[in-house]
């Protein structure tokens, strides 16, 4: 054991992965490298070359950096609870009208989870991984704040993560920007690292295509749920559409309808199987709520409103809205118009750069209608 403690990794096979276990390696950390792999592609179905996180030659880049440096390397099979339970509830939610995270979901529930069992079996204190994000340790309270490269970074995804899971964690690359990690890599050979192409795509989801993906999933979908409605808000019926499951809030393209001006997707209705359709303005919406809240920075907001910067999905720049939690859900009402809320993306709370915390948006709302 090293004076500094031994340290779980999680591998991926990508630069970001590797420069933190070569950094946390030069620091005098005991490193062990661990590449989690949650999906099997022969049963995705997809036409597209197996690629990401959980390809065979990801996990051949990760052992290669342990090899290079003299730290072991495991692999982790978590395809079992990563299918029952991120896979499951994708699917899930989109047959529910609602828009899934499963990154988010991954995150929280899966990954470090996992990595922190497997910590306690090898005598681990910490696990660490290669989000561009900080942590921060203020009042007995762990949170998430942003890293210092704007373009690159993962707070967002992060807000799901549990006291106890944060205080073992590191996160090595939250000050740090992506070109010094490809120069990080370059200085020490690894130039397979920094040629390698960055996937952007839901690992499971190889070739991008979540509507095949549903159909494959579930054999009998399109069939229950062809020959929908498009209908505009006032309920005048439009056209036909291939089901509401194959449809996400703020779509525009295809949508195979031509009205003779711009239309959107503003709400699903799934128990009718229509799909509401609407102009640019009707798309936005000034509240929402959200549920299933984790509280990072304050325990509690009960009884008090917070000003803050909301995020409404990943690449969301953030609006402000001041918050207030009721019991288990948080009223979110914006200083202006957000478009495209979707229920079953995550909205998280900003305080500057500090994650407040988050939650898995519910429904949204126009204010003056609630008045």
């Amino acid at each position: 054991m090293s004076k500094h403690g031994r340290v779980l990794v999680a591998m991926s096979g990508g630069i970001d992965s590797s420069v933190a276990a070569v950094m946390l390696h030069e620091q005098g950390y005991e490193v062990i490298g661990m590449t989690m792999k949650t999906w099997d592609y022969a049963s995705a179905g997809g036409s597209k070359k197996e690629t990401g996180c959980c390809s065979l030659d990801s996990i051949n880049d990760a052992r290669t950096v342990a090899v290079n440096l003299g730290f072991p390397h495991y692999i982790l099979d978590i395809r079992e609870e990563f299918g029952d339970y991120v896979i499951n509830h994708f699917t899930g939610e989109y047959l529910e009208g609602r828009t899934p995270n499963p990154c988010v979901l991954c995150n929280t529930h899966i990954k470090w989870d996992s990595l922190l069992r497997r910590a306690d079996k090898l005598d681990c204190e910490w696990i660490a991984t290669g989000h561009y994000a900080n942590l921060r340790h203020e009042n007995d309270r762990y949170f998430i704040s942003k890293g210092i490269d704007e373009n690159k970074d993962q707070s967002y995804a992060l807000w799901g993560v549990s006291q106890q899971s944060l205080s073992r964690t590191m996160l090595p690359l939250g000050n740090l920007r992506k070109t010094q990690i490809r120069e990080m890599a370059a200085e020490r050979g690894f130039m397979d690292l920094v040629n390698k192409s960055e996937s952007y795509e839901i690992c499971f989801v190889p070739d991008n295509d979540y509507r095949g993906f549903l159909k494959r999933r579930v054999p009998d979908l399109q069939e229950r749920v062809n020959g929908g409605e498009f209908v505009l808000e006032d309920g005048t019926v439009v056209g036909k559409h291939e089901g509401y499951p194959f449809y996400t809030i703020g779509q525009r393209k295809g949508l195979g309808i031509t009205l003779g001006y711009p239309v959107f997707v503003t709400e699903i209705r799934k128990d009718s199987n229509q799909v509401v359709l609407g102009t640019i303005d009707k798309l936005a919406r000034d509240g929402m709520w959200a549920g299933k809240l984790n509280m990072m920075k304050y325990a509690d907001l009960t009884g008090r409103t917070l000003e803050t910067v909301t995020k409404v999905r990943y690449n969301d720049d953030g609006t402000s809205a001041a918050i207030t939690q009721v019991g288990d859900r948080m009223q979110v009402l914006f200083h202006e118009g957000v478009n495209a809320i979707a229920p079953g993306q995550a909205a998280v709370f900003y305080e500057g750069n500090d994650v407040v915390g988050g939650g898995w948006i519910l429904s949204s709302f126009r204010q003056e209608a609630t008045l």
